[in-house]
């Protein structure tokens, strides 16, 4: 009788294997149909130029599978590598990531010396990479930078250095980042231009200060090759709603698209990325009907204005006949 069940046991559970198995191949047609559909449908509007991405969730993941920090780190990698991909295959030109802020040195000696090995290790692999050599991208680090470990600094200038002369896809990783820090660098810059005469206090505005963020800083040169300081869309993970001090002036001064999503960094997929830039896409156009339907509300009132006022001229016409007679 035991052998029995012991057999009937294992029938079933490769019963449930094979249907597990089915399963999941369903699942992955469906999704690879549904995302080829997305696909086509985000390329047939605009896109958005300048996307930002905060990747959070990577020690949450790791929590939620049962391995090490380190672990959920390694897996955040990689999905972040594939999100490059994902945003040059779309037709995004320029992307900005979040992989270390100020806040983050709080955390533990052992957990910044694992992130900072981590770091160094995906800088020298950037720098290598032959899809980002085949396809121009320009690799650029904003922040403090100083306050990261000389092995890091030195991997961050050998990737910049080696993709210097690109400028199809252009990519910048905040680490050591803060933006209040980065506005406040930006006026500390605007100050001294100011005491040093090369800059009248008359001459400050919103565009002043945006010339001076990090990324437009450093992006000197060419006109044609510099980028975009603003963000058209911003995408947080792993559940939380809130930009965490990250580039605050370029996304809420030009009114970004912002996407939320649940997933932890190292869930996010293709699909995520494309139903973000969906929402950018449906906000751009909402935006364009309410300008439109503002537009014709202004025509709509000047013209009953211009009757009105012909009217009134006609009539002050007829009022000057009937005195003349």
């Amino acid at each position: 009788m035991r052998d029995m069940k012991r057999g009937n046991n294992s029938v079933n559970i490769s019963k449930l294997r094979k249907a597990a198995s089915v399963c999941n191949w369903i699942q992955d047609r469906v999704y690879g149909e549904y995302e080829k559909l997305l696909a086509d449908k985000v390329r047939e509007r605009s896109l958005p130029e300048h996307v930002a991405i905060i990747m959070d969730g990577n020690r949450r993941y790791a929590k939620k599978i049962g391995v090490s920090t380190e672990e959920g780190y390694l897996y955040g990698a990689e999905i972040t590598e594939q999100a490059i991909n994902w945003c040059f295959e779309t037709g995004v030109k320029q992307l900005t990531i979040y992989a270390f802020s100020i806040e983050n040195f709080c955390r533990s000696a052992e957990e910044k010396d694992r992130l900072f090995k981590l770091m160094r290790v995906e800088f020298e692999k950037i720098g290598k990479d032959e899809r980002v050599h085949k396809r121009g991208v320009r690799v650029k680090a904003i922040g403090n930078l100083n306050l990261l470990p000389n092995s890091v600094k030195e991997a961050i200038q050998n990737a910049e250095r080696e993709t210097a002369d690109y400028n199809s896809f252009k990519l910048f990783i905040a680490v050591a980042y803060s933006g209040r820090m980065e506005i406040l660098d930006s006026v500390r810059i605007i100050a001294n231009k100011v005491k040093s005469g090369l800059l009248s206090v008359d001459e400050i505005d919103e565009d002043t200060i945006s010339k001076h963020l990090y990324i437009s800083e450093i992006e000197t040169g060419d006109t044609d090759s510099r980028a975009k300081a603003s963000v058209d869309l911003i995408i947080r993970t792993g559940g939380d709603m809130r930009l965490s001090n990250f580039v605050p002036w370029q996304a809420l001064g030009n009114e970004c698209a912002a996407y939320f999503c649940v997933p932890f960094w190292p869930e996010f997929r293709k699909i995520d990325l494309l139903r973000a830039i969906r929402t950018y896409q449906e906000r751009e156009a909402e935006q364009q009907q309410r300008t439109t339907a503002r537009i014709l509300k202004l025509n709509h009132f000047l013209e009953r204005k211009s009757i009105a006022k012909k009217l009134s001229q006609k009539e002050s016409f007829i009022r000057e006949e009937e005195i003349d007679i």
